[in-house]
């Protein structure tokens, strides 16, 4: 899977991050401590999003931020914030895929991304 470099802001906050451009993931995660990082506050009340797989026995909650790619024009992301902290930010169907244009050349590991017109 390719790995795209971004930077996620909240309010005066921000995280350069790595994530994982995972077509197959139905939804954007984020690790506990880069949500701590950008100013988020964990409300069991919240963590009601079901995640699957690996991450099913973990609680989520929404997470708002904005995201950065290289020189492209700033987005929304809302990621699947959860309380793992051994994965890496996952870039899913919702709402990244529908946020970019993404061309995946797996045999030449490239990645090009843009945003959607």
């Amino acid at each position: 899977m390719p790995l795209l470099e971004l930077k996620l802001l909240t309010g005066n906050l921000e995280q350069e991050i790595v994530g994982l451009v995972d077509s197959g993931s139905a939804v954007n995660v984020l690790p506990y401590g880069i949500g701590l990082a950008l100013g988020g506050i964990w409300k069991p009340e919240k963590a009601n999003l079901r995640l699957t797989g690996t991450l099913a026995s973990f609680p989520a909650m929404p997470l708002l931020t904005v995201a950065k790619v290289g020189a492209l024009a700033s987005v929304e992301l809302i990621f699947a914030w959860t309380q793992n902290d051994t994965i890496k930010p996952i870039l899913g169907q919702i709402n990244f895929f529908d946020e970019f244009d993404v061309c995946l050349r797996r045999s030449r590991k490239e990645i090009e991304i843009r945003t959607k017109h």
